[in-house]
C-alpha cells in the first residue's frame, strides 16, 4: 500500500512505515501524478482535493488533519468513490486558549463584559465556556443549532447590539439556509456596537476585509484580532496593519491539537485500510512546553499569557507578512492550558483556572 502525506503534519512519520509506503510532500505540491498509485492521502488545508486532482487515482480515503473541510470538494471526492474525513473539534482548547490569551491583550476588565459567540460548535462552544469562566456574560447565537431545537441562543442582532467583543466561529458556507460567506460586511459592522472589539478565528473569506478596515477606520471597531484572511498567504497588509493582533491561521496550532488532528487521520485511514495495529493510534507523548510548567501566580492575565502571548506571532507576521507560510510551517511547540500548573493563586483566581484547564499546586 501507498500513502501521501502533507510533510507538515507532525508525529505522523514512522507511524504508517511498518505496513504501508508513505510518501511526504509539501500541501501545495501533492499533484495526481503522486496520488495515482496511493490508497489513501493524508491533507491539511494547504491541498485542493478535487476531480482534477483525485480521478484516475486509486485513492480510497482522505483523511485531513483539520477540523475544516472546505479544501475538499465533497461532491467531486465522493463522486469517484472516495471517502473522506476530518477532525471536528480536535483543535477547540486551541482556539479558545488564543482567544482567552487575546482578550487579555486589550486593556479593559473583562468580568462583566459581554462576549458575542457566533458559531456555537466544538470550538464556540470551548470559546463560550472560556468566556464564562472569565467572568463574561457569553451571548450565543447559532441558527442551524438553534432550529433543530438546542436552546441558549440569541439573535445575530442581539449579539451586534450588546456585546463588547464580537468573535467568529462558523464554518465557511456559500450557499444553504445560512451562508457565511462575507457575513461580517458593512451592515454586520454597522449593527455592532461603537467601539467593540471584532475577533475571528473561524474562517477568513467569513468576513469582508474592505469593510472591516472601515469599521476600524471609523471607531465603529476599537480592534480587531484576526487569525484567518481572505486570500491566504496573500493577505491584505493594510488589514494586517490595523489589527490589534494579526496571526497567520495558528490559532489552532497547538501541539495538543495538531496531535488530535493527526491522531484521527491515522486512526479513520488506518479503518479504511484495514490496518488493526493502529486503530486506536495516539502519539505516545507530547513535548513539554517552552515555558515553564509550573507558574507563581502574579495576575490572572499573567498567567493566561505566560502560556502563550499571541502578540510575539502578530509582531512576527508584521515585520515580514510574506513569511505567512514560512511561519505556519515551522510553528514551535505551544501547549495548552492543562500542561501548566500554578502555584500560590487566590481562591477566586484559582477557580478561574481550573474552569480554564489548568492544574492547581
Amino acid at each position: 500500500m501507498k500513502i501521501v502525506a502533507d510533510n507538515k503534519i507532525p508525529f505522523l512519520k514512522g507511524v504508517f512505515e511498518p505496513y504501508a509506503c508513505v510518501e511526504y510532500l509539501p500541501g501545495k505540491a501533492i499533484g495526481s501524478d503522486a496520488l495515482r498509485d496511493a490508497s489513501a492521502l493524508i491533507t491539511r488545508t494547504r491541498t485542493k482535493c478535487t476531480k482534477a486532482l483525485l480521478e484516475g487515482s486509486s485513492v480510497r480515503h482522505i483523511a485531513t488533519a483539520t477540523i475544516g473541510f472546505d479544501h475538499i470538494n465533497v461532491s467531486e471526492v465522493e463522486s469517484l468513490g472516495i471517502t473522506w474525513n476530518n477532525a471536528p473539534g480536535c483543535n477547540a482548547n486551541s482556539v479558545g486558549q488564543y482567544v482567552s490569551c487575546a482578550l487579555q491583550t486589550l486593556g479593559m476588565e473583562l468580568e462583566g463584559k459581554t462576549l458575542g459567540v457566533i458559531g456555537v460548535g466544538h470550538v464556540g462552544s470551548i470559546v463560550s465556556r472560556c468566556g464564562e469562566a472569565l467572568g463574561m456574560k457569553v451571548l450565543r447565537n447559532d441558527p442551524p443549532r438553534q432550529e433543530k431545537g438546542e436552546e441558549g441562543f440569541v439573535s445575530l442582532e442581539e449579539v451586534l447590539e450588546s456585546s463588547d467583543i464580537v468573535t467568529l466561529h462558523v464554518p465557511l458556507e456559500h450557499q444553504g439556509r445560512y451562508p457565511t460567506f462575507h457575513m461580517a460586511d458593512k451592515r454586520f459592522f454597522s449593527a455592532m456596537r461603537k467601539g467593540a472589539f471584532f475577533f475571528n478565528a473561524a474562517r477568513g473569506e467569513a468576513m469582508e476585509s474592505a469593510a472591516l478596515k472601515e469599521a476600524l477606520r471609523s471607531s465603529r471597531v476599537s480592534a480587531a484580532v484576526i487569525d484567518v484572511w481572505e486570500d491566504e498567504p496573500a493577505i491584505d497588509r493594510e488589514l494586517l496593519d490595523m489589527a490589534h493582533i494579526g496571526t497567520m491561521h495558528i490559532a489552532g496550532y497547538s501541539t495538543d491539537g495538531k496531535a488530535n488532528g493527526t491522531a484521527a487521520s491515522v486512526r479513520a485511514v488506518a479503518e479504511v485500510l484495514g490496518i488493526s495495529e493502529l486503530k486506536n493510534w495516539r502519539p505516545a507523548q507530547l513535548p513539554d512546553p517552552p515555558e515553564e510548567k509550573v507558574i507563581p501566580f502574579v495576575s490572572l492575565s499573567e498567567t493566561l499569557l505566560h502560556t502563550y502571548d499571541p502578540r510575539r506571532d502578530s509582531g512576527l507576521l508584521k515585520k515580514d507578512v510574506s513569511a505567512f507560510e514560512e511561519l505556519r510551517g515551522a510553528y514551535p511547540v505551544r501547549r495548552e492550558f492543562h500542561a501548566f500548573t500554578v502555584t500560590g493563586a487566590p481562591e477566586k483566581e484559582r477557580k478561574i483556572l481550573e474552569k480554564l484547564g489548568f492544574n492547581i499546586g
